[in-house]
Order: C-alpha cells, then sequence, then structure tokens
C-alpha cells in the first residue's frame, strides 16, 4: 500500500511539474503521441446514456438549462445536492480528471479565485470525472490520487465524486477536459461552458462578468 501511495503521489507531482503546451485533454485511449496527454474518460453505462437523454429532455421541455437536484459525494464522504448553490451569487463546477495535467496544474488558480472573489459571492466546486467507473460505481483508485492532489494543492473547495446519474446525464455528454460551467442560486446554468483552462486572470475577468449579470438580473 505505502508504495501504491507513492506512486500515485509521484505521478500527481510529475503532472505538476510538466510544461503545459495544452489548455485541455480529449477523451480517448491513454496516448504520449505528439506529446500530448490523452486517456480515457469513464463512458457511460445504460443507466446512465438513459438519465442523458431523459436530462436533456427535461431541460428542453422547461425551456431552460438546469443543473437539476442531485446527491454526491466528496472524497471523505460528506453529501452535498444542489442546495450548495443557494449559499452565493455565483458557483463554478470544475470538471476534470486526475491524469489531466491542465486540469491539474489550474486547482491552486482556482483556490486562489475562490478565495478573493468568496466575499462577492462567488463559490468553486470541482467533479473529479474519471472517479465514475462507467458503471454507476466508484473508480476508487481515481478517488485516491484525488485525494492526494487535495492534499498536494491545499485546495479547500470540495472535490465531488459523479452520483449514478453523472449528474442528469450531463458529465456523459463532454469530451474533454477540463469544462467549467458556471451556476445561479438556483441552479440555472449561465450562458455557454468553458472548454479547457485558463489563468487566474482570465477567470477572475469571467467570473466577474457572471457576478455583473446575475446582479443586472436581480435588479
Amino acid at each position: 500500500m505505502k508504495k501504491r501511495m507513492q506512486k500515485i503521489a509521484a505521478v500527481i507531482v510529475c503532472s505538476l511539474c510538466c510544461t503545459v503546451f495544452f489548455g485541455g485533454c480529449t477523451k480517448g485511449q491513454p496516448s504520449a503521441s505528439e506529446g500530448q496527454e490523452e486517456a480515457s474518460a469513464p463512458g457511460a453505462s445504460e443507466g446512465q446514456e438513459e438519465a442523458s437523454a431523459s436530462g436533456a429532455a427535461e431541460r428542453e421541455s422547461a425551456g431552460t438549462d438546469q443543473i437539476g437536484e442531485f446527491s454526491m459525494e466528496d472524497l471523505t464522504g460528506e453529501a452535498y445536492t444542489q442546495e450548495i448553490f443557494a449559499d452565493y451569487d455565483v458557483t463554478m463546477i470544475n470538471i476534470f480528471t486526475t491524469w489531466c495535467t491542465p486540469c491539474i496544474n489550474e486547482i491552486p488558480d482556482l483556490e486562489k479565485l475562490r478565495n478573493e472573489m468568496s466575499d462577492q459571492g462567488l463559490n468553486v466546486v470541482g467533479i473529479v470525472l474519471d472517479a465514475a467507473d462507467g458503471l454507476g460505481g466508484v473508480d476508487s483508485e481515481a478517488v485516491e490520487k484525488a485525494g492526494l492532489l487535495a492534499e498536494n494543492t491545499g485546495v479547500t473547495y470540495p472535490f465531488l465524486i459523479p452520483d449514478s446519474t453523472l449528474l442528469n446525464g450531463r458529465l456523459s455528454n463532454i469530451n474533454a477536459v477540463p469544462e467549467t460551467i458556471f451556476v445561479d442560486r438556483e441552479g440555472n446554468v449561465l450562458g455557454e461552458s468553458y472548454t479547457g483552462s485558463r489563468s487566474l486572470e482570465e477567470w477572475k475577468a469571467i467570473a466577474e462578468e457572471k457576478l455583473a449579470d446575475v446582479s443586472g438580473a436581480a435588479e
């Protein structure tokens, strides 16, 4: 077990130290071709595919794009629901994998973003996409890696493990990571999603724009 933990830690540290040439990672089989890091994101099971279609149909019929109800646990087993959005004007949901170098490298900046802008009404939540095994269960190795990642980066915002529905099917449609979306207090998605990593300054500008939009809509 000790050797395994050391190996996982070494992989994470190596990823953190690598020079990043790409802003994101695409789905596919693990490969080192042309210097781009790729790996397989969890595929959806039959039940999850049905949830994806059902979730999309519900959003379309409602005429709005809303996260909907969910129940997910963080790495320590604490439960989170859609109520997590109610405490902040805007919540940034960062969907990432433990094998994606750009994902890992921007996590410290997301921690800084949350610390600097929480008083303005911004929260950050992470979802560990590869912690879902594609069969409605949990990939324990990915959860272990995510725990070490949280420890090594000193992150304080939650890393959530996808539920069996993959967030009402929303996560099954992701083709590249990191994928980031912003939602308001009611879980309504604010604009388009953002694929790929960004600098702290870029995320600040985007977050300020989302907060301004929500503030303007409330007036």
